[in-house]
């Protein structure tokens, strides 16, 4: 059995360099996050293939899975930020000037600046996704997990909200490179783990030419939240 591994002494150019293999021959107990791993190697830019449900696999697994694939690779963005988003610069974590957003990570939540609130953000949906009081199995969830998928993805999109509207250069560069923010807009209308008032950045896909999210004002509501929502 081909064991899939980079053996040592393997060049860069040659990782990962074995045939692709469909999810369900798959042995591993990993499976599901090996499987989105070749997705994302075979073309990071082909987010509708990457977000798209296999036959047969449960959606809340899926959505797990995709949810810590997203806090790995989001670290890239908060790392391209480095030197443009300083305490100085953006002392307050903001989509658009209407939205101001309190860290969760303080009790009760306050305001941060960006690239802290960033930090602590990925830092708690990491310890909350690999929390074995919530999700004890990788493929086993309760009703509960729902709530907790929303409220980390609710979390995570202020990241690249925040990165559009006031880092935009930056976020261009990052988004045409990985493609993330399509992938994570794409899986959070298919599985409706954000509201569309809350989705500010205009994004079209190719099957829905309909879903520039255009007009953020019309949309928009006043929200205060137990995580520290605000549009102050």
């Amino acid at each position: 059995m081909d064991k899939r591994r980079n053996r040592p002494g393997t060049c860069t150019e040659d990782m990962c360099a074995w045939a692709d293999m469909p999810l369900d021959d798959m042995e591993s107990t990993l499976a599901v996050e090996q499987y989105i791993q070749q997705l994302v190697r075979k073309d990071k830019n082909d987010y509708e293939a990457i977000v798209a449900l296999p036959a047969g696999q449960d959606d809340m697994q899926w959505v797990y899975e995709h949810l810590r694939r997203f806090c790995l690779e989001l670290n890239g963005l908060v790392l391209a930020l480095e030197g443009h988003c300083t305490a100085e610069r953006c002392g307050q974590m903001k989509a658009t000037d209407e939205w101001l957003y309190f860290c969760a990570a303080h009790n009760p939540p306050q305001e941060c600046s960006a690239i802290d609130y960033s930090v602590h953000t990925l830092d708690g949906a990491g310890a909350l996704l690999n929390s074995k009081k919530w999700f004890p199995a990788r493929s086993n969830f309760s009703k509960k997990a729902r709530q907790h998928f929303e409220s980390i993805a609710r979390r995570l999109y202020r990241i690249f909200a925040h990165a559009y509207f006031h880092h935009r250069s930056v976020y261009d560069e990052f988004e045409t490179e990985t493609s993330l923010c399509h992938r994570f807009s794409r899986l959070s209308e298919l599985h409706q783990l954000l509201p569309a008032s809350q989705m500010l950045i205009p994004i079209s896909h190719a099957d829905d030419s309909a879903s520039d999210i255009s007009d953020i004002s019309s949309s928009r509501t006043s929200l205060k939240s137990s995580d520290g929502e605000s549009d102050a």
